[in-house]
């Protein structure tokens, strides 16, 4: 089978990385694989497995994308694709509409909703699928409580992290020298870590406003995460507020980090402490294949995957004293040694197929 996927971009984030995951598999399985989307630095993953990349600008909100239509029927008459797979909201509005007219016959349709829309109606276009993927029971109730579709063709299919990567085994001795001499810092500390882009809804404040309550002789806190040029005033006001509360010397912001998993091995705890409900939360499920303690907000996706994983690691949301007093207690657990085979990237693509 032809299998063509679509989405804005090829960089870092979950559904770039669940898009190169099962593409890979794809190919493994004799099929024929190909992505549209606008670039990025994983396009090498694809050409790495012998996947297709098709460049086109189909994440940009405005209507001058709209004459991407065109462009993305000719994509499609000529790789003639059985099965398209949508996982964003404009880019499934444009093959919505290059659908209307092609040269073949019309391929099967499958849409992932990835996330909570806070625009249900411009997000129609993802219900517009033969099949729908929802990636937790969070993103499923939404889906039925927002949209008119079919729900036996509505599924549930848990986001999966690749434990070829992530896994317990410890980091080489030339990684820790080298993160050691750039972080000296976070030797023989407590880590304690917040991963995510920068953004105002990742609960960044609430993790600095944690920090100030516990023993900064012991612990420090690490925050990876990609600045995108439209965050650069938020992060300077995240700097502005590390200097209000005088943690300086207490925090460290590691930008965009490849080797993320590594981060995970010598933190800690990992914590989700999203303002808003995540639909997921990869993080907490990456860090617990690494063998690390995880805590989070009591609700959404997050909610869900420390239910299975270890449901002392939740606290009622936005209750920063009560997430201070649980720290020690969650230290004293012992960490998780693995994760539900279905938060792998084996069942994942196994039960996409």
């Amino acid at each position: 089978m032809r299998i063509l996927q679509l989405l804005p971009e090829l960089k870092v984030g979950g559904v770039e990385r669940g898009t190169i995951d099962l593409s890979e598999y794809l190919v493994s399985q004799g099929h024929e694989s190909a992505v549209v989307s606008g670039g990025g630095d994983l396009v090498k993953l694809l050409n790495q497995h012998g996947a297709r990349h098709f460049k086109l600008p189909i994440g940009s909100k405005n209507l001058k994308a709209l004459i991407q239509i065109k462009n993305l029927r000719n994509i499609y008459n000529d790789f003639r694709p059985d099965i398209i797979h949508v996982r964003s909201r404009f880019p499934a509005w444009i093959n919505f509409f290059a659908l209307k007219q092609t040269s073949f016959k019309k391929p099967i349709v499958i849409s992932t909703f990835h996330g909570l829309y806070s625009k249900p109606f411009y997000s129609k276009s993802m219900s517009y699928a033969d099949e729908i993927i929802a990636i937790s029971k969070t993103v499923k109730d939404y889906i039925k409580k927002n949209y008119k579709i079919d729900l036996n063709n509505l599924h549930l299919i848990y986001r999966g992290c690749d434990i070829a990567q992530f896994n317990n085994s410890k980091p080489e001795d030339l990684w820790l020298d080298n993160w050691y001499k750039d972080f000296p810092q976070t030797q023989n500390k407590i880590l304690l870590t917040l991963p995510g882009r920068i953004t105002s809804w990742k609960g960044i404040e609430d993790f600095l406003l944690l920090l100030t309550h516990i023993d900064l002789n012991k612990y420090h806190g690490l925050i990876p995460g990609h600045v995108k040029k439209n965050k650069e005033r938020y992060y300077k006001s995240l700097l502005s507020l590390v200097k209000k509360y005088n943690l300086q010397s207490r925090v460290t912001f590691c930008g965009s980090r490849s080797d993320i998993a590594n981060i995970y091995k010598i933190s800690n705890i990992v914590f989700n402490l999203s303002s808003k409900p995540e639909p997921f939360g990869r993080t907490i499920i990456e860090a617990a294949a690494c063998g690390t303690r995880v805590m989070g907000w009591d609700r959404g996706g997050v909610k869900e995957s420390l239910e299975m994983i270890n449901p002392k690691g939740l606290v009622p949301f936005g209750d920063v004293k009560q997430l201070v007093n649980e720290i020690p207690k969650m230290l004293a657990e012992e960490a998780p040694q693995t994760i539900p085979e279905i938060f792998t990237k084996n069942h994942l693509v196994k039960a996409t197929i």
